[in-house]
């Protein structure tokens, strides 16, 4: 059978072949037969491929890809229509490359850290990153002939001539110029892209290798989803980065070259064309901060109608049986009117940006205009329209900058520890953490929960700094925040405790009061924040203390942010919302990493650590360690346990016990909401009436 399959496909091949060698009139034929001789000689372990037999006019033109294109306009594109990648293009070919890079950069252990992989990554292809810098700054430069020359052109127009052939000179540097700039730009979009193929192929291929080899402990850490995010997810972002790797360096070099042309021409005007393309720069960010917080509040929205319409279409049943498909379904439209909204803004934010992307070089030209006439700078038409023709370049640098600034943020690691060993009394004791292996990206939430005991405090400690390191690597970016778990508030007033010496803020302040759920209890103490609290703040309650801690860490306005325990001294009602207003809301982009025993605040979190004993036993998402681990079960079945127990406790109590819960209550400020008896419709109010029952039970173990 192999060898009759075999015969046919000559058969088939023959004619293609000797039409190539005949050259048949059919130029669809011709096309056909060289791509797949290609794909055949392929095959048979030759690397010859369109764009590597290429000569330097079809390379410069891009000509070679030709017959795959008279090919794809004759019939759909097969894969065996499609030339082989190069050598180095492809995963067999790079992966060796960087892998031989990188094992003569790491260490004898093998010990990979994210500056040795970079720099493998780099030397591997460093003779494409060099070219697409030179095709960069030969682009630049030549985008900035027109403007240079557009000048002296209008003067030679208007009869001003300096040499003979003047004009001819001046023609052919516009033409060549223009020629030279396109192809660069096109080449070097090409190469980036590339690149970026390349570096996502080789971090595949390495992230796949590693996967096969992880040992079975290894493999509870690192589940199967979370090894696919890597490829998928991780690799995609860090290949991003071809785009931009010269931004950081072709947008200053750009506004050089253009202020100094603006100086040749309008002179000390120029200072203000400076000033205006800097303001128009800072005006970029806050309004790429914005339009990131609304595309993260739009996610949420659509990720909470998407659970909810999932969910009742499961309970379909009961829904029909209890007559509630009017009150859910007024439940899913008010979600769909709130996702309406965010996608508003988001829109009208992302108009407003292309507005100033487009506005730019108008508001920068007025100045510059406007600067000349005030101090008698001479307006000829020649350097007007040079000065037009550098603002509309100097739109595009920008607009790049912001975007630069935030592909490279996205691939940075805020938080590295590898091998990590660290005890607090390093002479004598064993390490109290062992094999800490963690790294956190900017923006996640990382939750860690654990028994009594596990060393959940001890890795926010670590990674403080306060705690000695015995062996291992640690490495952090950014500025820190901590929220202890005992609250911890120096003599003075309420507002020193807050600020903690820095500068008044006001409308961060306010803020920071509405999230923390404060301005009530300042409503209540006699001189507002300007209260003085006494040593500790004994005059203060305990949940009052621990949200004055919290107030004070948001101010900071702090990279890191670590929480120990941060919602165990406030009842169910006020923790819920500070977990919601805090961590959800005022710290969605900024890095948590929070450790709780209380299971109603890890779903949310992007990573999840198991503690057991000094060990992270397991990590990973909310779901998949609570089907893989029996750690979190434990946790989740005391939480039911407790939840049940409190439940029959408090049904056998009188009222009397009723109202002590209540006054209780009222101490911190929250008798209202607890009092109030609301119907419970979302898994959100669920898990806030499970975390109030077993406070309630709480209280009552601490009165009896």
């Amino acid at each position: 059978m192999v060898s009759k399959k075999n015969k046919e496909d000559n058969v088939l091949h023959e004619p293609l072949l000797n039409d190539r060698t005949s050259r048949s009139s059919s130029s669809s034929s011709s096309s056909n037969s060289s791509i797949r001789s290609c794909s055949r000689e392929h095959t048979k372990g030759d690397n010859s491929t369109p764009l590597s037999n290429a000569n330097f006019f079809s390379a410069l033109t891009f000509s070679w890809i030709g017959p795959l294109l008279a090919v794809g306009n004759e019939k759909q594109l097969n894969l065996e229509d499609v030339p082989p990648l190069g050598g180095a293009d492809s995963a067999n070919g790079i992966y060796p490359i960087v892998k031989s890079k990188l094992d003569s950069y790491s260490s004898d252990d093998g010990e990979v850290s994210s500056l040795k992989l970079a720099k493998a990554l780099i030397f591997s292809i460093w003779r494409e990153i060099l070219w697409t810098a030179i095709l960069t700054f030969v682009f630049t430069c030549c985008s900035y002939v027109g403007p240079y020359l557009i000048d002296t052109f209008v003067q030679y127009v208007n009869g001003r001539r300096n040499y003979k052939y003047e004009g001819y000179v001046l023609v052919s540097v516009f033409i060549v110029s223009k020629f030279v700039e396109c192809f660069c730009e096109r080449h070097t979009s090409f190469k980036s892209q590339q690149i970026g193929l390349r570096v996502r192929a080789a971090l595949a291929a390495m992230i796949y290798r590693k996967a096969q080899t992880l040992s079975i402990p290894s493999r509870q850490v690192h589940t199967s989803g979370e090894v696919i995010n890597f490829m998928v997810v991780d690799a995609v972002r860090v290949s991003g980065c071809s785009w931009v790797m010269h931004n950081w360096w072709t947008v200053p070099l750009q506004i050089v070259l253009a202020l100094l042309i603006l100086y040749r021409n309008l002179g000390l005007a120029s200072i203000a064309a400076f000033f205006a393309t800097v303001l128009t720069m800072l005006v970029n960010f806050p309004v790429g901060k914005c339009e990131e917080y609304l595309q993260n509040k739009l996610m949420e929205a659509k990720d909470g109608r998407v659970t909810t319409t999932s969910e009742v279409l499961r309970n379909m049943k009961i829904l029909k049986l209890q007559g509630w498909e009017m009150k859910f379904l007024a439940r899913i439209v008010a979600l769909r009117e709130n996702e309406e909204g965010w996608l508003r803004k988001f829109l009208f934010l992302a108009a407003a940006s292309t507005v100033i992307f487009y506005a730019a070089p108008m508001f920068v030209s007025i100045v510059t205009f406007v600067t000349c006439v005030l101090i008698g700078i001479p307006l000829e038409s020649g350097k007007i329209l040079s000065a037009l023709a550098i603002f509309s370049i100097l739109r595009v640098a920008i607009y790049n900058l912001p975007q630069t600034i935030s592909v490279l943020a996205e691939a940075k690691v805020v938080i590295e520890i590898n091998n990590g060993n660290f005890t607090w009394d390093p002479p004598s004791h064993p390490p109290t953490l062992r094999n800490v292996n963690l790294q956190v990206f900017r923006g996640m939430r990382v939750g860690v929960c654990g028994t009594v005991g596990s060393g959940k405090s001890s890795l926010l400690s670590c990674i403080l700094g306060e705690m000695p390191k015995v062996s291992g690597n640690i490495r952090l970016c950014g500025t820190k925040a901590y929220v202890a778990q005992s609250p911890w508030i120096q003599s003075g007033k309420v507002e020193e405790n807050i600020l903690f010496g820095k500068e008044m803020n006001r409308e961060r302040y306010e803020r920071v009061l509405d999230v923390c759920s404060l301005k009530k209890d300042l409503e209540i103490l006699s001189f507002g924040d300007q209260t003085i609290v006494g040593e500790r703040g004994i005059n203060l309650s305990g949940g009052q203390k621990q949200r004055i801690q919290i107030a004070r860490a948001l101010y900071q306005d702090a990279d890191i942010y670590l929480f120990d325990d941060p919602f165990s001294a406030l009842d169910a009602h006020t923790g819920m919302h500070l977990y919601k207003a805090c961590l959800l809301g005022f710290l969605s982009s900024k890095t948590v990493v929070y450790a709780t025993n209380q299971v109603e605040f890890l779903p949310s979190a992007d990573l999840i650590l198991v503690l057991n004993d000094g060990i992270i036993t397991h990590s990973g998402k909310y779901n998949e360690i609570l089907t893989s681990t029996t750690g979190l079960m434990e946790l989740v079945g005391a939480h039911k346990k407790a939840l049940y127990g409190s439940t029959n406790f408090g049904t056998e109590k009188g009222g009397q016990d009723n109202e002590d819960v209540t006054n209780s209550d009222e101490e911190n400020g929250n008798a209202e909401e607890d009092t109030e008896q609301k119907p419970q419709t979302s898994m959100d109010e669920l898990l806030e009436t499970e975390a109030q029952l077993v406070q309630e039970e709480e209280r009552e173990k601490r009165k009896s």
